[in-house]
């Protein structure tokens, strides 16, 4: 547990590292990685020398030993230039670093955790089914026990980097259990006999990072391969979502920033009867609102990651939602009304504002939609 108050300065000295970074790396190839939804090679060398793609494994085992809130700093940053990067940042915390720190055994921690320090790995969690989307609990995959193996069978869809992850935690129902009961999560490796990575269909956004199909046919793994309690896994799926959901609203609020940088520099250049368009009311009030949103979103942003960091889980769950939502919400916005400023050119694939719209969209469906927010809300609001 950290408390961030007391290192200030040194998130600061972070920001605009990866600000810098962000900057000369990732703005001049976005356009390029959305036309030909292809991430460059060179991109997760590039993240992992900084340390941000392994930013929260543990220091005991090779990592930075970094927290929630220098996850979304990074991914802000990044996100702010290319919210298809942003992605990378982190790319192994939901799928590995977060179950194995609060439900793995310390054999599996050493086993898996200085790999993934080393950098350069990708993970993928494998939750989402062709007919079970935000109904975690509806999964019908399946893992029956044979001997010292577990034998994994069904299929996966929409998994998020699915095509380069060295480990997949894959969720699966172990036994008849109601609601979330008998669903556990095992760790898969690449290359496993019985596992075939199907294409990735072309999105709207979010492009150069893949969603696939995973088919799993009777793939085996060992015992050993079972990530906390069986029949756990639901429950410990919502507890890393709570420290994940955060991460979204980071990436979302780094594109909004993205989009009102550019709507505002437009607004200063752009002039219509003799004067900069930013002077007109119609269009300053709307920067000002994008400004209002966003300050607004990255506020509640910090507040919910510096909660986590401190380990005051009382309210994360509702919390991390409300910023989710809030963030996502913002970043629909805001690129929205940003490709309003530019008028005829902001419809234009060139300029480049429209793909931020396109981006934007995905936070408020991905990692739980609005909708599952808005309920998840309602429900701590009414226990209490």
């Amino acid at each position: 547990m950290t408390d961030n108050r007391d290192n200030t300065d040194e998130l600061e000295m972070f920001r605009e590292e990866v600000r810098k970074l962000a900057e000369k790396e990732f703005a001049p190839i976005a356009q390029k990685i959305d036309q030909d939804d292809e991430m460059p090679d060179h991109v997760i060398p590039l993240l992992s020398d900084f340390g941000l793609m392994q930013i929260q494994v543990p220091e005991a085992y090779g990592g930075p030993g970094g927290n929630l809130t220098m996850t979304c700093i990074a991914k802000e940053e990044v996100a702010r230039k290319s919210f298809s990067v942003s992605h990378l940042v982190g790319a192994s915390d939901f799928a590995m670093v977060l179950p194995l720190r609060h439900f793995g055994t310390e054999d599996q921690r050493q086993k898996y955790l200085p790999r993934i320090a080393q950098g350069g790995i990708c993970s993928a969690v494998a939750m989402t089914e062709p007919h079970t989307g935000s109904d975690v609990s509806g999964i019908k995959t399946t893992a029956r026990r044979d001997g010292d193996e577990w034998v994994i069978k069904g299929q996966k869809t929409y998994i998020t980097k699915g095509d380069k992850a060295e480990f997949i935690m894959v969720y699966a129902r172990t036994s008849e259990g109601k609601g979330g009961n008998g669903i556990s999560t095992f760790v898969v490796e690449r290359g496993a006999p019985g596992l075939t990575i199907g294409k990735s269909p072309k999105k709207m956004g979010l492009r150069g990072i893949k969603s696939v199909d995973l088919f799993f046919d009777e793939l085996r793994v060992p015992a050993d391969a079972l990530v906390g309690e069986e029949g756990k896994g639901f429950k410990n799926a919502m507890t890393c979502l709570n420290y994940n959901r955060p991460t979204v609203a980071a990436s979302a609020l780094g594109v909004a920033q993205g989009a009102l940088d550019m709507a505002l520099a437009y607004a200063k250049e752009r002039n219509q009867f003799g004067r900069p368009i930013g002077e007109f009311q119609a269009v300053a009030f709307m920067l000002a609102d994008m400004q209002i949103q966003i300050e607004a979103a990255r506020a509640l942003l910090y507040k919910v990651t510096d909660m986590a960091d401190r380990g005051d889980t009382a309210r994360l769950a509702e919390m991390a939602s409300i910023v989710k939502t809030f963030a996502a919400d913002t970043a629909m916005k805001v690129t929205t009304d940003a490709v309003q400023v530019f008028g005829g050119a902001g419809y234009l694939v060139e300029t480049g504002v429209e793909r931020l719209m396109r981006d934007a969209k995905v936070t408020q469906i991905y990692e739980g939609t609005g909708q599952i927010q808005r309920l998840v809300i309602s429900r701590a609001m009414m226990a209490r």
